[in-house]
């Protein structure tokens, strides 16, 4: 890595280009518990653009110009807490502005961040602003900020927003919209709704302890950072292997096999078939999805690297979007946050003496049993307790996934082509901290963002369960 800093060039506050009309917001059952959380930290990072003609100066000016246009359909990230005399806090909508940084590390090269197969360059911290800010201080500081900075061959546009007033799905519909926007788009595809009569609007107070809330974790805790790469046909066969026994598929199997082989080996072609054949007798809801076994497998292999007790209870916690689980369903571009989080838990023994199935079905049946009494209960319990959601691994033996693959990260296209690649700054991170981010070339796959303790990385990268379904992945132009 180049003895190189990244250095701020300008810095100014963009307003939205028109007045908003937004009614101030109160902050619901699901934005509130994420005070004590920083800010979300996202980012793509973008080839140059080709043009033998590019000036960053003017580059920098169309992204002010489009960020401007971009606020006036999200009036909220433009807005400012305020918290109300009996406690409430609500996001209003003044038009204060948000914070735009322009950047420069021209001696780093896009090669110099994306190393396959090691570490993610702490340099990408630098890339966005607000580091580790929490959320609370919306009351005194903008609700979103954007930087782009200049690299050698590349360009990195960070975006961080405040974590109470988006979640993930509400994030990347403003990030999106901000690269059509400057692209050029004649038309936004979707509108974000910002109505307020939902089940997670409350009159419930959450009380905030003198100077603000914390996060809840220690974020000067060593970590180290990596991107596995999982492609289509490796999350293909991580499901086979989680669904071979629903609805007695592995007897089935595994007599078929033996007439083909004679000892009872279930092939993949043989596995493919009956997995096909029996999607039409069985509630869909019954088969594990690749992304609960992915999940179960990560699961496995950190609770082996971190070599625990037997006895010792692992917690897999799971963040799940509720827009569609309610009744009736919340408008999928509701903005704000509508996400609870399902903690799925068994004993270290359990989790390593059984096989991948068993803990594919631990996560599979918490996720399917989360309809809308779920959600409606987790919520009751809330207002009778309200809280900040506790981040971190005090136990040691916790596992957060956030974000998710279905996230349309790489439909950002500011104007010159998709994405090389998606990564964060150092929001939120602590040993356990998993993000999900879909793969560049789509189709499937999945790239986790895992960031464990130095010695769990290390027990994992010579996990030979885990690594064999973990590709090097290319970042070609």
């Amino acid at each position: 890595m180049p003895n190189s800093s990244v250095t701020e060039i300008s810095k100014c506050v963009v307003h939205p280009e028109k007045k908003s009309t937004v009614s101030d917001l109160r902050l619901s059952v699901s934005d509130l518990p994420m005070l004590s959380c920083h800010y979300i930290q996202k980012g793509v990072l973008l080839t140059r653009p080709p043009s033998s003609s590019f000036s960053f100066d003017h580059l920098v000016s169309s992204l002010r110009r489009s960020l401007s246009s971009t606020l006036s359909l999200f009036p909220p990230l433009a807005g400012r807490f305020s918290t109300c005399p009996a406690g409430h806090i609500y996001i209003v909508c003044n038009d204060a502005g948000v914070d735009f940084v322009a950047a420069s590390a021209k001696r780093v090269k896009v090669s110099d961040v994306l190393l396959p197969g090691k570490d993610v360059p702490l340099l990408f911290r630098e890339f966005f602003v607000f580091e580790r800010l929490v959320s609370y201080n919306g009351h005194h500081k903008p609700l979103a900020a954007v930087q782009v900075t200049e690299l050698h061959d590349g360009i990195f546009i960070g975006c961080t927003v405040n974590h109470s007033v988006t979640d993930g799905t509400s994030f990347w519909h403003f990030f999106n919209t901000f690269a059509d926007v400057t692209s050029g788009a004649c038309k936004i595809k979707h509108l974000p709704d910002f109505s307020r009569h939902t089940v997670f609007d409350s009159p419930a107070v959450l009380r905030v302890p003198p100077g603000g809330p914390r996060v809840t974790f220690d974020a000067d805790q060593p970590l180290r950072e990596r991107i596995f790469h999982f492609t289509r046909d490796a999350i293909s066969k991580l499901k086979q292997r989680s669904n071979y026994r629903v609805n007695g598929i592995e007897t089935a199997a595994g007599n078929d096999a033996k007439k083909c082989n004679g000892n009872g080996d279930i092939t993949t072609a043989v596995l493919e078939s009956y997995l096909k054949s029996d999607k039409k007798n069985h509630d869909r809801t019954a088969e594990i999805s690749s992304f609960q076994s992915l999940s179960a497998q990560l699961w496995r292999s950190v609770t082996r690297a971190r070599n625990l007790d037997p006895s010792k209870t692992t917690t897999f916690r799971m963040a799940v979007n509720c827009r569609h689980r309610l009744e009736p369903k919340m408008d999928p571009y509701y903005f704000g946050n509508a996400i609870q989080s399902i903690p799925t838990m068994a004993s270290a023994g359990d989790l390593l003496s059984k096989d991948l199935r068993w803990s594919a079905e631990q996560l599979h049946r918490n996720v399917v049993a989360h309809d809308d009494a779920t959600v409606r209960r987790g919520i009751a319990a809330w207002e009778s307790d309200p809280r900040m959601f506790p981040l971190g691994n005090p136990d040691g033996a916790s596992i957060t996934m956030g974000s998710s693959p279905r996230f349309p990260m790489y439909d950002n296209d500011f104007g010159w082509g998709k994405p090389l690649a998606v990564r964060s700054g150092g929001a939120n991170k602590f040993d356990g901290k998993i993000s999900a981010f879909p793969g560049r070339e789509g189709n499937g796959s999945v790239d986790l963002e895992v960031v464990l303790a130095p010695e769990t990385m290390a027990g994992i990268e010579n996990d030979a369960e885990f690594m064999q379904y973990v590709s090097q992945v290319s970042y070609e132009c």
